[in-house]
């Protein structure tokens, strides 16, 4: 028996994501008295995962795996988890695991819990906590099958260090060449990525067009952060697609989330509400976001921002 954990990478790097998801299926491990594993794919340095506790990593490497096809991992989870006899398995709660999660349950005739927020509060029965209704409420969730899986939420959890001596072991699943099909995947062109952020720098249509955009990147680039915008925004063409965060976009999850010129319709808080802190600049002291704002201020983006800007210049060089 033991628990599973899929890693996502980057590039062969692992995403933050997988510490997040290494840290907690250790804890479940624990509470299961059993080992951990974790599944990577063309991944390096999986020693790296020791330090959260992963106590063996299975390493599948093949370069036709370099596009993510849900079907082609979701079968190569429900080899892994055979041959380690996997009793849980937990995948991120991200873009492709919303995909990927509910084929590794019907491969594995697995419950399935999606957006888990905390650790079981019993193993028998076993029961998860998750929000649901778009994060608007959370629900207490029996899985009473013989194999579990669970998605984690984003941000839900932690990282949390918990090193052990681990092993890695090269894993050779079969691979259908059926569903090796080729796709196109839309890329963002900043350096950190909306999945991956910590902090997200989001423009509405308050910024009046595409080219008022460089303060939001330049503002992003000083806090290490990535660049999102709302749907109108991605609509009107003024930023791609992979940029649009909300309800029918991108869920975020971030720690901190900057809302600039967004006036904030109830299907772009669904899809952010998650995020730890959320700050709002709008020139309308009405404009719903504030609400749901942790901070806000009621001022001219064209201002605001370039302020902003300058400041955090100079508390960076005096803290450099």
């Amino acid at each position: 028996m033991s628990v599973l954990v899929l890693a996502e990478t980057s590039e062969g790097k692992f995403k933050k994501s997988t510490f997040e998801v290494t840290s907690y299926g250790k804890k479940v491990a624990e509470q299961l008295d059993t080992n951990l594993v974790v599944l990577a794919i063309n991944a390096t340095e999986n020693e790296t995962l020791y330090k959260y506790g992963a106590e063996k990593v299975l390493n599948v490497s093949d370069e036709a795996l370099a596009t993510f096809n849900a079907k082609t991992v979701a079968n190569i989870v429900k080899q892994a988890a055979e041959k380690e006899k996997s009793t849980v398995v937990i995948i991120d709660s991200n873009a492709n695991g919303l995909y990927l999660a509910p084929l590794v349950a019907v491969n594995l005739n697995a419950g399935f819990a999606s957006n888990v927020i905390s650790l079981p509060s019993s193993t028998s029965p076993f029961v998860v906590k998750r929000k649901a209704f778009s994060s608007k409420a959370f629900n207490n969730c029996e899985i009473s099958t013989e194999v579990k899986v669970i998605a984690l939420a984003k941000n839900s959890y932690g990282v949390f260090e918990n090193e052990v001596s681990g092993t890695t072991e090269s894993f050779s699943p079969e691979i259908a060449s059926s569903n090796l099909t080729s796709e196109s995947i839309e890329q963002t062109t900043g350096t950190v990525t909306i999945a991956d952020a910590d902090i997200v720098v989001s423009g509405g249509r308050g910024l009046k067009g595409p080219e008022n955009w460089g303060m939001v990147e330049e503002l992003a680039a000083i806090l290490g952060a990535a660049t999102a915008c709302s749907k109108p925004v991605s609509d009107l063409g003024w930023r791609p697609h992979s940029e649009h965060v909300g309800q029918t976009g991108k869920p975020v999850a971030a720690n901190l989330y900057i809302a600039i010129g967004i006036s904030g319709a109830i299907q772009h808080l669904a899809g952010i509400n998650s995020s730890k802190v959320k700050v709002v600049i709008n020139t309308d002291a009405e404009a719903p976001f504030f609400k749901a704002a942790d901070y806000g201020i009621v001022g001219d983006a064209f201002e605001v921002i370039p302020t902003l800007i300058e400041k955090l210049k100079e508390f960076k060089a005096i803290n450099a």
